[in-house]
Order: structure tokens, then sequence, then C-alpha cells
């Protein structure tokens, strides 16, 4: 069914899917592209993934993709209901994770990810059939792996962990706690190790764009008070695609969902919410030490706590026929369904670029097949309709783009004016043949790309 579901929600994004400007570099196996990843963010597997020497479609990559991420939620369900739980709960579980607004947001970055997230699917599915103990011992060389790729998704790995747990205990979770943490120490400390014998520094120092304001003392923490406020409310208005009453909604299902979990589970409320404020924590002090607000991407491991609680609330209220089992089903239902419409139709909302770079490179493919001349693009690329409806986040997606379609090699002129006049001069006086030429141009009260010309 998750397999059906989300193949079903990515038709839009499926033949040709829309590529971050900084995801390019996986997709082509530009490894030097991303090499100051590795210092800025640690991205250690993802580097090794760009060096693998092949390049596979973008569709593919995609594809691949959204199945390992519906394995993983479907993993997510059994571990969370039981094998013996109602096949309804484990679909609408599965289904509910499935349409997470951070997990859609992070599908962008789907060719250099791909292998982060086939590391957390392993271990969901290896969940499935190891044993408590085995999957335990497991853990932190998982989650070591899983930040080199990405730092959140070792959350999900204490998720899964959690939840396969059956004898539930207090002195229990704190043990498997402190696993994780002292796991997540151990892969921050490597992390350091290995940037620091690479790249002489004993950190990960971040990039200058993240215009970040590290705390170094009590004081400064004090002041990133404000970013950790900011995170929290982009987090809700990300994750109710802009309606902020729906966030209401969903905090009011959650406490509600939890005090059923108290009433009738409090062993599984207790891991559950341990897990989920666990993340939390490390959400708020990333905004506190670093001075960055963490984007609502980052928090995938939230909405799959959620997802559980609130489904597993609804099984138990179910166990009996009444109202609220009722009321909760349909809820569910709900929520489950219409973010499977919304990521339907977030991916829709890349089609107008799509579509307007394809004609612009079968254009090129007509006009130069061979790849001889440079392109100059005249304009603000950021301004383009197509560009602002994709919420595109910098003009270099324009020269992956057309690289990806035809292979040409694209000058922006608005960002590198000099650069457009040294190559129109440069093959002028070589007698080469004149660079093609486009424009961002207003018509019509729409402001589209215009060209390729001579």
């Amino acid at each position: 069914m998750t397999l059906l579901a989300v193949c079903a929600v990515s038709l839009p994004n499926l033949t040709d899917p829309f590529i971050r400007h900084d995801d390019y570099p996986a997709l082509f196996g530009e490894a030097e592209l991303f090499w100051r990843k590795t210092l800025h963010e640690g991205r250690w597997l993802n580097y090794i993934w760009h060096l693998r020497g092949i390049e596979t479609p973008a569709w593919l990559n995609f594809a691949v993709y959204q199945i390992l991420w519906a394995l993983l939620t479907a993993a997510l369900a059994v571990a969370a209901m039981g094998r013996e739980g109602h096949p309804w709960f484990i679909a609408a579980l599965s289904l509910f994770i499935l349409g997470s607004a951070p997990a859609t947001l992070i599908s962008l970055w789907f060719n250099t990810l791909l292998p982060g997230l086939a590391v957390v699917t392993l271990y969901a599915v290896l969940g499935c059939w190891l044993s408590q103990r085995s999957l335990r011992a497991l853990l932190p060389i998982f989650v070591i792996i899983s930040f080199w790729a990405y730092p959140t998704y070792s959350l999900i790995l204490l998720a899964v962990c959690l939840m396969h747990t059956r004898d539930r205990s207090l002195g229990d979770l704190m043990g498997l706690v402190a696993l994780f943490i002292c796991s997540f120490a151990a892969a921050v400390l490597l992390t350091y190790a290995v940037n620091w014998h690479v790249h002489g520094v004993f950190g990960v120092p971040l990039a200058d764009w993240r215009n970040a304001a590290p705390a170094g003392d009590l004081k400064g923490m004090i002041t990133n008070l404000a970013l950790v406020k900011d995170t929290f409310e982009l987090l809700l208005t990300v994750g109710s695609y802009n309606f902020l009453p729906a966030a209401y909604f969903h905090i009011g299902l959650l406490l509600i969902a939890t005090c059923v979990l108290i009433k009738r589970a409090p062993g599984e409320a207790l891991y559950l919410h341990a897990g989920l404020w666990v993340g939390m924590a490390l959400m708020v002090v990333q905004a506190l030490k670093l001075g960055v607000v963490v984007p609502a991407r980052a928090f995938s491991f939230a909405w799959l706590y959620y997802a559980v609680i609130v489904v597993r609330a609804t099984a138990l209220l179910s166990e009996s026929p009444n109202l609220a089992g009722r009321l909760m089903r349909n809820l569910t239902l709900l929520v489950a369904l219409s973010y499977l419409l919304q990521t339907f139709l977030h991916y829709t909302g890349h089609r107008p670029w799509q579509a307007e770079t394809s004609l612009v490179g079968a254009t090129l493919r007509e006009i130069d097949p061979v790849t001889e001349r440079p392109v100059l693009v005249y304009g603000d690329v950021l301004t383009l309709d197509s560009a602002k409806a994709a919420h595109l986040q910098s003009d270099l997606a324009l020269g992956f783009r057309m690289q990806q379609l035809t292979g040409h090699r694209v000058v922006l002129c608005h960002s590198a004016p000099k650069a457009c006049l040294d190559i129109s001069d440069s093959r002028q006086a070589e007698g080469l043949p004149a660079a093609l030429k486009m424009e961002v141009q207003a018509s019509r009260g729409k402001i589209l790309l215009k060209g390729p010309s001579m």
C-alpha cells in the first residue's frame, strides 16, 4: 500500500524530477563540487557517494529514493503496531508517516541523500527481524554512518529501537537513551577527527552563507533564544503548509493522543515522548550553540513520533466500539490523506520550472547540437515566474539544469557581468561563433526566459 501511495503522490515529479541546485553534484557524481560540505557539514558518506563513478538518471534516483522512503514508513509502522497489530492501523500509520511535510521538503535533495536513506531503511527493516539486543548492538554503527549523511537521520534510528522495545521500564529507557547519546557524541567526535585529519580543522565550521552567530558563552546562548523561537515558528508554518489553524489542530491532536496513551499505555507514552523530546532538545541545542534557524526539513523525526502517538492512541480507543474510537479513526484518515494530497500538490509546484527549462533545452539542442557555444543569460533568473513557483534557492540551478539537459555551459551575466563580457570579446577576437544568448523578460504581465538566440 505504501509503495502504491508513494508512486501516486510522486507522479508530478517522477518522469523529470525537480532538483535543488546543490543536489546536482550528486546527480553528476562531481565530488569536487561537494568537497566543501565535508568541512562545513561533515557529510562524509555523501562525499563517498559522489565518488561512485557512474551517473544514473534523475528519475531513477528519485524513484529509488521514494521506494526507500515507503519501505521505511512500512517498517516503522510494523515496529510501532507489532506484527500482531491490525492491518488497518499498520497501513494507516505508514500512510500517516508517508505524507510528512518535512520529509517531502527534504526529498528534493534525493540524489545526495539516497545512501543515507538506504542506511536508515536497512536498519528499520532489520528491526523487523533482529532481536532487541542485536538491534541495539548495531545502533552505534548505524548512528555514525547515518550522521555522515544527515545528522537527524540518527533520530529515526532511535525511534526504531524505542518502538521495538516490548518490555518497557524506566531503567531500560534510560539505558537506551544513554546508548544513543553516546553513539551520537561518538559520531560528532569522529566527524571532528576526520575533518581535523583531512582539513586541518577540528570541528564543523558553518559556511558563511548560513550567517551563523555561534554562542561562545551563556550570554550568547541567551541571545540565540530568538532563533529557537524562529525555528519552531517555521516548523509550524511549514508543517501546516502555511495554514496555521492546521498547526494548532496538530498540537491539540497530539495532546489528546498523549492523554490516551498515558491512561492506557503509560510505558509506551514515556518511550515515545522520550524519543521525541530528545530529538527536540538536540534541535534546540543546535539553534542555541550554532546560532542558526534549524530548517523545517530536519524535523522528519518529529512528524514520525507524532504519527505513532496518534495512531497508537487510535488503536487503543478502538479496542471496543465507541464514539471516541470512530472519531480518532476518522481524524487519522483525514490527516494521512490530506497530507498525501499536499505532497502531490507540492511536487506539482515545480512543473512550470521544469517545463520552461525543458523547452529552452530542446531549443538549445536544435540550434547547437554539438554544444560548441556557451550560453549567456541576461537578467535575474530568480525573478522568473517559474523560479518563484519552484522556490528556487539559487540562480546556479539554471546552469546545472542546462548541463543536465544539453551539456551547455551557462554563464549568468546578472551575477558575473565581467565573465559575460570577456567571453563575448574573446570569441569575437578569435573568430569563433558568437555565444548564444537568453534573457529574462517581462511579457504580458509575466516574467519569462526568452531565447536562446544568436
